[in-house]
């Protein structure tokens, strides 16, 4: 019976402050960082976990303490057991009810929980011998309906339900899968678009990114409304007619501002304002929403957990769902996230960038193709091109499409090196957070 034997933490930080890489309206002067936990077992075969929580610096060694808080829970704990039955590994961490109260459910806790989680699933996908979305695209509906904590759900979405969305598509996995394989899945990119970068490389980087086959860009917003119209000028002149250039603001705004801003920008044809204010305000972005129409609504890289997305989803608070792969409790309720979306039919793009956040999330996005809706209409997975040398299967695009990862695991693992070079306190304390 292989046991865990240990669970290492990491505290890694890259100074991307210094080009202003990720720089928005709400974050200026972001320093992309992991807080990195790797789960290793005496199996015969070796192989390790690896998953991490994506923060922009400082409160990065918060997040590692929260980590390790988990450690106990681990070490010693039958390896098979675990990864045979995530939805009861996941209940195991979630439900302890000491750990929970600093949520329930949300905030730094929760988001530590879904690193451990997201690295069991890892550690389980390369025992099969196979890339996480394969991984999850095989198994059965009822083994991916166990997988889920419907607590809270069972209003908007239940179990039977779920069930009726994941068997309506399993006929049609294999074509699925040979489509994924041949063409990949949609990108669009945001590295034209921090607000730190010049006006000549916002010009340069649209025109490279039409060059490369990406069908939408994204421009951050919210910082100054004179300021977000010479942008925009510059980045319509830069783009064929009508192409999609999609904003975001960060959550900048209150209700009534985000109205007037966005509406002051409708002569730019926005794709969609994403986070126009609070990740929490369900109401507000109900508002927003009806005051801005036709232009679409994205949220959720900051909405901690599938209660808030179901509650937008009801509310009509949101038309593109945002998932993040290190926001919530794992790969567990991102499926959730996932299947509530199909059920109200509404589109999911999920947030990417940061750092491996492109690795992990493309292995979410492909599963629900294959496995749930059968769809990439009006889906894309983010695109910024940063940071990928520093993962050991780091993404690959092509003619502005992620193609399928064949690498068994989750895509989360970093080298070595890597994790030498940037744990913080290897690291120059004066550059960066």
């Amino acid at each position: 019976m292989p046991v865990i034997t240990a669970v290492e933490t990491f505290d890694i930080r890259f100074p991307t402050s210094l080009s202003l890489d990720g720089s928005d309206a709400m974050n200026p002067d972001p320093d992309y960082s992991a807080a990195y936990v790797v789960i290793r077992s005496d199996a015969p075969d070796g192989l390790e976990g690896h998953g991490f929580v994506f923060t922009i610096g400082r409160g990065n060694d918060v997040e590692v303490a929260a980590i390790d808080a988990l450690r106990d829970h681990l070490l010693g704990q039958d390896l098979d057991a675990l990864l045979g039955d995530m939805g009861a590994t996941a209940r195991l961490l979630l439900h302890d009810s000491q750990l929970r109260w600093l949520g329930p459910e949300k905030g730094v806790m929760h988001m530590a929980i879904g690193a451990v989680l997201n690295a069991l699933w890892d550690l389980r996908a390369k025992r099969a011998g196979l890339p996480l979305w394969l991984h999850l695209s095989r198994l059965s509906p009822a083994e991916i309906v166990s997988l889920v904590d419907f607590r809270y759900l069972t209003d908007a979405l239940t179990p039977d339900e779920a069930l009726e969305i994941l068997e309506a598509s399993e006929p049609h996995r294999e074509e699925r899968i040979a489509r994924l394989l041949e063409a990949g899945y949609p990108a669009y990119t945001t590295s034209p678009g921090w607000l730190g970068y010049s006006d000549e490389k916002l010009a340069r980087l649209c025109r490279e990114a039409v060059a490369d086959g990406f069908t939408q860009i994204k421009l951050k917003v919210g910082a100054d409304l004179e300021d977000d119209r010479r942008r925009l000028r510059i980045a319509r002149a830069n783009v064929p007619a009508g192409y999609p250039i999609a904003i975001d603001a960060n959550q900048r705004w209150d209700v009534a501002p985000a109205i007037e801003w966005v509406n002051a920008l409708k002569e730019f044809d926005p794709a969609w304002i994403e986070e126009p204010t609070s990740p929490d305000d369900i109401l507000g972005h109900a508002a927003i929403a009806r005051g801005i129409a036709p232009i679409r609504v994205a949220t959720g890289e900051h909405v901690q957990n599938r209660v808030v997305f179901k509650q937008l989803l009801q509310a009509g608070g949101v038309d593109i769902l945002q998932i993040d792969a290190t926001r919530v409790g794992g790969v567990n309720e991102n499926i959730a996230n996932l299947l509530l979306a199909a059920k109200f039919g509404i589109p999911v793009c999920p947030h990417a960038g940061g750092v491996g956040l492109c690795e992990a999330v493309q292995h979410l996005s492909m599963f629900d193709f294959v496995a749930v809706t059968g769809s990439v209409d009006g889906r894309m997975i983010e695109y910024v091109d940063h940071l990928h040398e520093h993962f050991v299967t780091p993404v690959e695009i092509r003619s502005g499409n992620y193609l399928a990862p064949l690498a068994p695991g989750a895509g989360t693992e970093m080298h070595r090196a890597s994790i030498a070079d940037y744990t913080w306190n290897a690291v120059d304390s004066e550059v960066g957070a």
